[in-house]
């Protein structure tokens, strides 16, 4: 009977899509995106309620490396710069109507709740300051990995507006482009040189290191199938929080819109653990961090935007938002053929 139901669900939003006054799948991507939000909300007036942008933010022992262009104290500077309202995500946030939180999961450094800027909301969920240096051990530990997942969840059941149906998460972590490129190379097995990008802005020659030390780093490690080992080796606390939250917007039944390459890593990491995620989940774009392209297409996925962006933060998905938002316009708002008297094309010929 379910089935019998979904379906019946799904020929009515089609036949929606099909009724508008234009030809049949002119409005290409825009038309899959307002078929998906309408199956996700199981409704012919789909709407987007309350939605939100979570940043997680966590640092990398890994940094000791020198794998990325900044130092990690850039990672607490912009958590301070988030909260201020000067970052580029808390500009798309406020310009969007979008709210937006930051989440520390484990950033090197210890927040004085009495000086943080006015009517901001950081919220306290460290699990350690800074994951370990995983070219000599383990980031975290397994007890670590299930607590950061749990704290992830937390985030979206406790400061979530309980209405809100539309998430998108961002991070910031220096070093965390080097996590991500392992654990996208645990999870497709594509070659660890193609996932290995500039990050930060890396120069050719550091750029060679990062690859040695991440290379060093999978000898020591492995490659484990397991989602939860694979984060235990390579993981960032940052990472792990937001693939408890990309669970937990799944259970929320909120659409997700996913970001660059850490959320992307985050998000096929979440898909292991539970993958009927996949059905609520818009890929916003295709960063400009070398092997996203690969990543997306290995996962069958397409993306909606191509604007060359690889600065985290959640800004790309916050930059694909208006599309999801006009996709929904002419879904409910544009007349159909019938309402319009105007002629059909013709068919049989």
């Amino acid at each position: 009977m379910q089935n019998r139901t979904q379906q019946t669900l799904l020929d009515a939003i089609q036949t929606k899509v099909d009724s508008k006054t234009k030809p049949l799948g002119s409005l290409g991507k825009l038309e899959k995106i307002a078929k998906q939000v309408a199956t996700i909300q199981s409704s012919l007036e789909p709407k987007i309620s309350f939605p939100e942008c979570f940043l997680f933010a966590g640092d990398h022992g890994i940094t000791e490396e020198s794998v990325s262009a900044y130092p990690k104290e850039v990672t607490w500077q912009m958590v301070l710069n988030f909260l201020q309202g000067g970052a580029a995500s808390s500009v798309f946030a406020k310009h969007l109507g979008i709210g937006l939180q930051v989440v520390d999961m484990g950033v090197d450094y210890d927040f004085d709740p009495e000086r943080l800027p006015v009517f901001s909301e950081l919220i306290p969920k460290k699990i350690r300051k800074s994951t370990h240096n995983f070219l000599r051990e383990p980031a975290m530990t397994t007890k670590e990995v299930l607590q950061g997942l749990q704290f992830g969840k937390e985030v979206i059941w406790n400061h979530s507006h309980p209405k809100s149906n539309f998430g998108i998460l961002g991070e910031m972590g220096i070093g965390n482009t080097s996590s991500a490129s392992l654990l996208l190379h645990g999870l497709t097995g594509l070659p660890l040189e193609d996932l290995v990008g500039r990050g930060t802005g890396l120069p050719e020659e550091k750029l060679v290191q990062k690859f040695n030390v991440l290379n060093q780093s999978l000898e020591r490690g492995g490659n484990p199938s397991d989602p939860i080992e694979l984060l235990a080796e390579y993981g960032g606390f940052e990472i792990v929080g937001m693939v408890g939250a990309y669970l937990a917007l799944a259970e929320k039944k909120s659409t997700i819109l996913v970001d660059g390459w850490i959320s992307t890593a985050a998000f096929f990491l979440a898909s292991k653990l539970e993958p009927s995620i996949l059905e609520y989940a818009l890929f916003a774009h295709t960063s400009g961090e070398k092997g996203h392209k690969l990543v997306l297409d290995y996962f069958g996925e397409e993306p909606l935007l191509d604007l060359q962006m690889r600065l985290g933060e959640g800004t790309g998905a916050l930059a694909a938002y208006p599309l999801v938002q006009l996709s929904l316009a002419f879904f409910n708002e544009m007349a159909s053929f019938e309402e319009a008297k105007v002629a059909k094309e013709k068919t049989g010929l």
